[in-house]
């Protein structure tokens, strides 16, 4: 362990609050996962063989600005492990970089492996349960220019990374998922009334990168049509659940979701129970291979009888547009245990803002949601919040800042916010 992660570990610790001699509320479970999500191309910096780095910077984008070098978290990864851990927490989601282990097809980057596998190795020295996430809305350069997941042959193409990796990684490999939010390319343009307009400049952006790299395609996945790249992920996902279990039998593979309280206004049941189905329940079903579910939710979306609506006038919203409303996350919990009939991880849940007082209060108004749900008695095994870091938020760039820890956009200094030793010392607790 190199010094500079050390200093930052203690450092984090030495200033965390101390907890209260009997602490109070109920005891979660042995073994509830306590921790925190980044992804690979939100944090690493300078993922130049991606898709997405393509995207930000051909003419047209619809980035705000580009990713560039991030968090330095490539560089720096063994420092984020040890703040995490010296916050308190015992377990830790990050993505690892397809276009990085393999650049080219076929072509695996036996370095890159291993850079991974130490991340790995470092989470289980500080006592954290890694989580890796194999694909958070990115794929190598080459795979979306031969047409990404619409492409002949391309789930097979995404299993054969999947079962490299778990192979190379080995009995390091506990938990997984294969995508990040699976659903996302059906839930965006309902959590965002108005995407399909933005449609014309999306097809403008993949046709820049096309050129760019002298293909007559360019498809990224996030950016796909539902209809078009559902039935190959749905594959992809099958495929790749199969080559990890085959490589690692004993990991726990989940499918993420991203689920937001889809709640009726006005006579928008109907509606709403369609957009269930829909959204979740074809995910949740019994036919999508899975040991858990992730659930991932940042708010609610009101629904009418012709479909979403835009978040009401006069509510609190935060700085990404959504209402401020954290009693979503318990009804999506309690919705994808009743369909789902497995065991429930949140493996994402914030808030964007600037403002440090109310990410305390949505992570405490999220817990006493999470309370409720484990003393219902429902199988929920942990709460991964996001993010660790403020990072790169997409096409937002760095504006929006979900953070527990502040990183600076010049020096990468780590700065661990009051939120970060407030949910700290409740996972030092281990009681809600």
């Amino acid at each position: 362990m190199k010094r500079r992660e050390v200093v930052a570990g203690l450092a984090a610790a030495a200033v965390l609050p101390a907890l209260p001699a009997q602490a109070k509320g109920r005891a979660v479970p042995k073994g509830f996962l306590w921790g925190t999500a980044i992804s690979a191309h939100q944090s690493e910096g300078n993922n130049v063989n991606s898709d997405m780095w393509l995207n930000e910077h051909v003419e047209g984008t619809l980035f705000r600005e580009p990713s560039g070098d991030a968090c330095d978290s490539y560089e720096r990864y063994g420092e984020d492990v040890a703040i995490a851990a010296a916050l308190g927490f015992n377990a830790h989601r990050f993505g690892i970089e397809w276009a990085r282990i393999e650049p080219e097809p076929g072509q695996y980057s036996l370095a890159a492996l291993d850079h991974y596998k130490r991340v790995l190795e470092a989470c289980h020295a500080h006592g954290l349960k890694p989580m890796v996430t194999f694909s958070h809305f990115t794929t190598p350069r080459w795979f979306a220019a031969r047409g990404g997941f619409e492409a002949a042959g391309a789930p097979e193409l995404f299993a054969r990374f999947a079962g490299t990796v778990a192979r190379h990684f080995g009995a390091l490999l506990d938990a997984a998922t294969t995508f990040n939010e699976i659903n996302a390319p059906r839930l965006i343009p309902v959590l965002a009334p108005g995407y399909d307009k933005a449609r014309p400049r999306i097809e403008a952006m993949l046709a820049a990168s096309a050129r760019a790299c002298g293909s007559d395609r360019f498809a990224s996945w996030v950016f796909t049509p539902a209809d078009r790249i559902e039935p190959p992920t749905r594959e992809a996902h099958a495929k790749a659940y199969a080559a990890i279990k085959a490589a690692v039998p004993g990991c726990s593979v989940g499918v993420s979701l991203s689920m937001q309280q889809l709640q009726p206004v006005a006579g928008g049941e109907a509606k709403a129970t369609e957009l269930n189905q829909i959204l979740y329940d074809q995910w949740l079903g019994a036919d999508t291979p899975s040991d858990f579910v992730g659930v991932q939710t940042y708010t609610r979306i009101l629904v009418g009888p012709e479909g979403s609506l835009p978040t009401p006038d006069g509510v609190e919203k935060t700085d990404a547009g959504y209402e401020f409303y954290p009693p979503a996350l318990g009804h999506c919990v309690r919705y994808a245990a009743k369909i789902g009939r497995k065991p429930v991880i949140i493996t994402e849940s914030g808030i964007a803002t600037s403002d440090d007082a109310r990410r305390i209060a949505f992570i405490d108004a999220t817990l006493a949601e999470v309370r409720q749900c484990l003393a219902d008695g429902i199988d929920l095994r942990g709460y991964l919040h996001w993010s660790l870091l403020d990072n790169f938020e997409w096409t937002r760039g760095y504006s929006q800042h979900f953070g527990l820890v502040a990183v600076d956009r010049k020096s990468f200094a780590r700065t661990p916010k009051p939120s970060a030793h407030h949910l700290g010392r409740i996972a030092r607790s281990g009681r809600l």
